[in-house]
């Protein structure tokens, strides 16, 4: 299809990539990848498609710009919003989503569905509410809700946490996808209890005063990434949320030469923004 510029720049022409997604033909324990710039993937899993975190808006002062029109992504089975910041739970594109008579479900904290609802127009029952713990079984994956330290556990007044990440199960594959998240005690021990993790899609742009004072809520550093990835005996890393805004940049490189200093055995894969990636390695099913 043809795509507009927008004020973020030239929307580059990689739809007809990532409709090679669903073609691909995945063996059992395989997943592919493509990544659309901050913590946004579309993920195939099994059979299913996936978006996670998905950030096409063209949000002034984005170094990414959005790689695909909402269009693109309206067959999605279904799309994971971590936590309610513009840049992963993207509510312009889900509006327009909407708009377009999507049938994907979209889940997202419970504790920010009545505002999602009210906010894009998506019909109730495609907005599914999780918490910590809650698990789902959507388009053949199961899903299951950890909550999330973005800089800390917090939670709404009811006691529903604000931030989760997912764990995805299917087709002899397993990935974790932390949304934005610190290390917090207990977290590498629950996601252990799931057995090994085929991938962990991990943010590496961490946190220091400045960032926290000009109002960039941090995550794990490069080096925490990598830590827990090989403490966890995960099959690949994939680090995530080091290329969007000048202000808050991960070290992909010391990610790398970390993980080959301390833990070899570890893979680590930075993503091809744009371009669809493999990432291999069965399971053992609990």
């Amino acid at each position: 299809m043809e795509h507009r510029e927008s004020k973020a720049g030239k929307i580059p022409p990689c739809a007809q990539k990532m409709g090679r997604l669903r073609a691909f033909r995945l063996s059992r324990g395989e997943v592919a990848f493509a990544h659309l710039g901050q913590m946004g993937y579309l993920v195939r899993i099994g059979r299913a498609v996936v978006g996670c975190d998905l950030f096409l808006s063209p949000l002034k002062g984005r170094l990414v710009p959005p790689q695909l029109a909402p269009e693109d992504v309206a067959d999605v089975d279904f799309f994971i919003g971590s936590h309610d910041h513009a840049d992963h739970i993207d509510r312009p594109l889900w509006r327009v989503l909407a708009r377009l008579g999507t049938k994907a479900r979209f889940l997202v904290p419970a504790a920010v569905r009545a505002s999602v609802l009210e906010d894009t127009g998506l019909p109730s029952a495609q907005v599914v509410g999780m918490d910590d713990g809650d698990v789902r079984m959507v388009a053949g994956v199961r899903v299951t809700a950890l909550a999330s330290a973005h800089e800390r556990l917090e939670r709404d007044a009811l006691g529903r946490h604000l931030a989760l990440g997912f764990v995805l199960e299917g087709g002899g594959a397993r990935i974790y996808h932390s949304g934005d998240c610190c290390l917090y005690d207990g977290l590498q021990k629950r996601l252990a209890s799931f057995g090994r993790l085929t991938a962990a899609f991990l943010p590496i742009n961490g946190r220091d005063a400045w960032r926290l004072t000009h109002g960039f809520i941090g995550n794990m550093d490069a080096h925490e990434a990598v830590e827990l990835a090989g403490e966890l005996d995960a099959g690949t890393l994939v680090p995530g949320h080091h290329d969007m805004f000048a202000s808050n940049l991960g070290d992909m490189k010391e990610c790398v030469a970390f993980a080959r200093a301390k833990y070899p055995a570890l893979r680590v894969l930075p993503p091809r923004t744009g371009h669809v990636q493999r990432i291999c390695g069965t399971i053992k099913e609990n």
